[in-house]
């Protein structure tokens, strides 16, 4: 029994017509662009496919400043008031309850609407003023304090979901219910690969040296959604084999693992024509792509050859597997290398509790790394091409969670102003944008929402967010959705 034969056997009239809608369009577009035209359209090189490449046939809206993006999410929601958003006159307030008039009735989370006081819980880290720009900084980042005119600072991002799960999946997709393509899936599909031995989009996953408050992190956060499945991040691992099962097994060698994988090919490749599933196309492409990678990845997390100096801007944390200074390293070896979107993720900054004794911790794992990323695309010519972005998916409260009863207090979630930062990439250096009330609760001039900061990354990469889309389900779907959104010019060098 032929299953192919099954399937046409039982497709249905919407089915049939739909592949011949496709079948007429790809005539007229030949008619149109012409023999060599066509062909330049196809599948990326070194590929015979038959199914196009959508990602290489897309062109960007105009000149793109960012070629590259590398992502550095801080898992839980950073103290903004503790970091970027300094506060003095809250010293004053100190034990005192927040202000009915500054709460204006916003809703709570469950870990602290039961509370019966909001005593005001000022930070108890110390600021001073940095750079040209006279950007206030933390003590606990005097690496990050040393190039603030190399970044630009968003003080005024908000957000509508309260909880870590929408939250996330909010910044990282546009929208607060899994199953959307995120931000790294959407430049995949748009920009298209720079190189073939590795993966377009990769996912690093750091270990927090303290682990007292892990957030879930799974593949929702770097799925393609309804984009084609080759979008999709490539998750890398920490430790032993940066990827699970690209090596050929043992006793299969290399000429037999080409062998099977070019039988293979041909067999979805007659499957596509006959089906047309794109998701068929995508396996394809994951197949030659794990080949290739049997050789690229090793070469690529080999840090052997890099040079004293390398550690000198990371530290020798950098040495570390799994570590945040490691990944952040491994991601300026993945953009020299091509890779278009590297996402980095770093956990435990959700501090419910213990912001005496986590914040420190948290700080060193990211400060000198951070720094060194930034100086070391900086001296290779990079950065001007390559968008850093750091920040997470909400940010604290002024009042206490648990009471000011010991030095053990912690600060709750607040979706209605947090900090972030970028950097090159057509990033305004030295910018500070948007500004809080004297309790960093509500926002008093210039307002960010999630969906203008994906708009201006957008922008960035060369898109026209409103006009950067993938039909899906009839509808012409967006990364900023249905609502206004705005690039932030602001923002922009």
């Amino acid at each position: 029994m032929n299953p192919l034969h099954d399937y046409l056997r039982m497709e249905t009239r919407r089915q049939l017509l739909g592949r011949g809608v496709n079948a007429v369009g790809w005539g007229a577009l030949a008619a149109l662009l012409g023999r060599d035209g066509l062909a330049a359209m196809g599948a990326s090189a070194g590929s015979t496919s038959a199914v196009p490449d959508r990602a290489a046939a897309a062109r960007t809206h105009f000149p793109p400043k960012a070629k590259h993006v590398i992502y550095l999410h801080m898992v839980g929601g950073p103290s903004q008031m503790d970091l970027f958003d300094h506060k003095p006159q809250m010293d004053r307030w100190y034990d005192k309850d927040l202000p009915d008039s500054v709460r204006q009735g916003q809703r709570l989370t469950t870990m602290t609407s039961g509370q019966k006081r909001f005593p005001i819980a000022p930070s108890k880290y110390k600021f001073a003023q940095h750079g040209e720009c006279g950007m206030w900084m933390t003590e606990l980042l005097p690496y990050t304090s040393r190039m603030v005119d190399d970044l630009c600072f968003i003080r005024s991002m908000h957000t509508e979901a309260i909880n870590h799960e929408p939250a996330i999946t909010f910044i990282q997709t546009g929208n607060q219910v899994t199953g959307r393509p995120c931000l790294g899936s959407w430049a995949s599909y748009g920009l298209g690969s720079l190189n073939d031995s590795l993966p377009t989009f990769v996912v690093l996953v750091a270990k927090p040296t303290n682990t007292e408050q892990l957030q879930a992190i799974s593949g929702r956060l770097w799925s393609s959604g309804y984009l084609p499945g080759e979008h999709a991040g490539v998750s890398f691992r920490s430790g032993g084999e940066p990827i699970l099962f690209i090596n050929n097994p043992p006793g299969v060698p290399g000429e037999v693992r080409r062998n099977t994988l070019d039988g293979l090919r041909a067999l979805n490749e007659m499957n596509a024509k006959v089906v047309g599933d794109p998701e068929t196309h995508t396996r394809i492409e994951q197949y030659e792509l794990a080949f290739r990678m049997q050789s690229s990845v090793p070469e690529l997390t080999d840090l052997t050859r890099e040079p004293a100096s390398t550690y000198a801007f990371y530290g020798e944390q950098a040495r570390r597997p799994g570590s945040f200074a490691h990944s952040a390293l491994l991601a300026r070896r993945m953009v020299e290398r091509g890779v278009r979107f590297v996402q980095i993720y770093h956990n435990n900054w959700d501090h419910h509790a213990n912001v005496g004794g986590r914040m420190p911790s948290q700080c060193r794992d990211v400060d000198q790394a951070c720094w060194g990323l930034v100086q070391d695309l900086k001296a290779r010519g990079l950065l001007d091409e390559t968008l850093v972005i750091w920040g997470g998916e909400f940010g604290r409260t002024i009042y206490s969670q648990g009471g000011l009863s010991h030095d053990n207090y912690g600060r709750d979630h607040h979706p209605r102003c947090f900090t972030m930062w970028m950097a090159g990439g057509g990033a305004r250096g030295g910018a500070i944008h948007g500004e809080t009330d004297d309790f960093s609760y509500n926002i008093v001039k210039d307002p960010v929402h999630v969906r203008d900061f994906h708009a201006t990354i957008l922008h960035l990469l060369g898109f026209d967010h409103s006009r950067f889309t993938f039909r899906y389900q009839g509808l012409d779907q967006k990364l900023t959705g249905v609502e206004p959104a705005h690039v932030v010019k602001q923002l922009l060098a």
